[in-house]
């Protein structure tokens, strides 16, 4: 695993932590002014969540990682809820990948912009998205451009890219309500048939979805030779190359599921 800030002195929004059956990764999303809402913050909520789900994990094996995802929500949102505007559509949320070693099964989760790839033994692995924030987002995309970083015009374009959020139509992350979970992406595989798995923040995956440096079968091939901190530092190298301003970072490598 590692899980890089987009620059140094910066607080990490992303989390990720495993236990010897499963993963999780959560990139933690909020916008400027976020602070007057929940004063814990963004890190704070997706570390929360992260935890959460770690420890809820082992102990609901029987449950779905839905259910388990629900759950792990509830907690967190009544950690806070006397104290934060939970509701507000600007309140801390998280996007979230799950992978669980199930028996004879891999069962994985995606909720939000995260990615999920499954290195099987076709040639082409299987990658697990959930598409609808980026669709949304990209109308927003001229109107932000358009705006100078940190001005209140900005801001009231993310509020209304906010305001789709958690709803029908709309996109779908973890954040005050746990029935969100409900329109994860699910899904699982044989763990025979899979070499190995991977969790990527959207800071992460931009290798390949945004810069195209690689396709999901060579990130897998630099995983492979050169672990997940190889992959952070080309994603550094592209970012700089094309001026695009840098994002937290986080990558899960699970291998070994045919091992006892």
């Amino acid at each position: 695993m590692t899980s890089v800030p987009a620059r140094p002195g910066r607080v990490n929004e992303d989390f990720t932590g495993a236990t010897p059956t499963a993963a999780v990764l959560l990139d933690g999303a909020g916008i400027p002014g976020a602070e007057a809402i929940c004063g814990h913050g963004v890190a704070w909520y997706a570390h929360r969540l992260g935890g959460c789900l770690l420890g809820l994990l082992p102990l609901r094996p029987d449950r779905s990682l839905s259910a388990v995802l629900a759950e792990a929500i509830e907690q967190v949102t009544a950690e806070h809820r006397d104290t934060c505007d939970v509701a507000d559509p600007i309140s801390p949320s998280a996007a979230v990948a799950m992978l669980r070693l199930s028996g004879e099964l891999v069962e994985y989760l995606v909720l939000g912009d995260t990615v999920v790839v499954l290195d099987t033994s076709d040639e082409t692995p299987l990658v697990v998205t959930d598409p609808r924030e980026v669709v949304i987002s990209r109308s927003y995309q001229p109107a932000y451009e358009a705006t100078a970083e940190g001005s209140d015009e900005r801001r009231q374009v993310l509020r209304e890219l906010r305001a789709h959020r958690n709803r029908p139509g709309g996109f779908w992350l973890a954040k005050d309500d746990p029935r969100a979970a409900d329109e994860a992406v699910t899904g699982n595989r044989p763990a025979a048939e899979l070499a190995g798995a991977v969790l990527l923040s959207n800071g992460a995956s931009r290798l390949v979805d945004r810069f195209g440096d690689k396709d999901w079968a060579g990130l897998l091939a630099v995983l492979a030779s050169g672990g997940p901190a190889e992959v952070v530092r080309r994603v550094r190298q592209a970012e700089a190359r094309d001026a695009v301003a840098a994002d937290d970072a986080t990558i899960a490598y699970c291998t070994g599921f045919d091992e006892d």
